[in-house]
């Protein structure tokens, strides 16, 4: 802890539901219990994607895109941090920080969470299937596995 006495945690964001359910779940069950001050500092990160990552499979020509692709995913980036800040605002939430690292989620997010001293890193989970899991790779296993702090994996639920 820092000589505030706050605890940290760093919360994986994108633009997907599964990111703003675990943001809603640490802000709902971590947060809200102390509405006039809480214990915990959060740091919003968002992985940006380098545009040649994501045109690795392109053929000819994918230099002449990347300049568009590269905004596309600084706005994507945006909206997402963006949105999440809105919630947290939203709970009254003072302590908190964004930013927006590019790179793999992987190794952003723990480097983000070694960097903050963070007590949790709070990731959410696609669910994916074992298939999907072995060509796509898992943030949250490889973030439960290499991070050196406490690994949250928060799941929504199917329902």
């Amino acid at each position: 802890m820092e000589a505030t006495g706050k605890k940290k945690i760093v919360v994986g964001v994108d633009d997907s539901e599964q990111s703003v359910y675990a943001l809603q779940w640490v802000l709902d069950y971590l947060v809200a219990p102390f509405p006039a001050d809480s214990p915990f500092k959060i740091y919003l990160v968002h992985a940006r994607p380098t545009a040649t990552s994501v045109l690795r499979m392109a053929g000819p020509g994918a230099a002449d895109v990347l300049p568009t692709v590269e905004l596309d995913l600084k706005r994507i980036g945006s909206r997402a941090l963006e949105h999440a800040k809105g919630l947290c605002q939203s709970r009254s939430l003072r302590e908190f920080e964004s930013e927006m690292v590019e790179g793999d989620a992987r190794n952003v997010l723990c480097d983000a969470a070694d960097r903050h001293g963070a007590d949790i890193l709070a990731v959410g989970s696609h669910g994916y299937g074992a298939i999907k899991r072995v060509v796509l790779g898992s943030v949250s296993d490889y973030c439960a596995h290499h991070a050196k702090c406490t690994v949250m994996i928060i799941k929504k639920p199917k329902h």
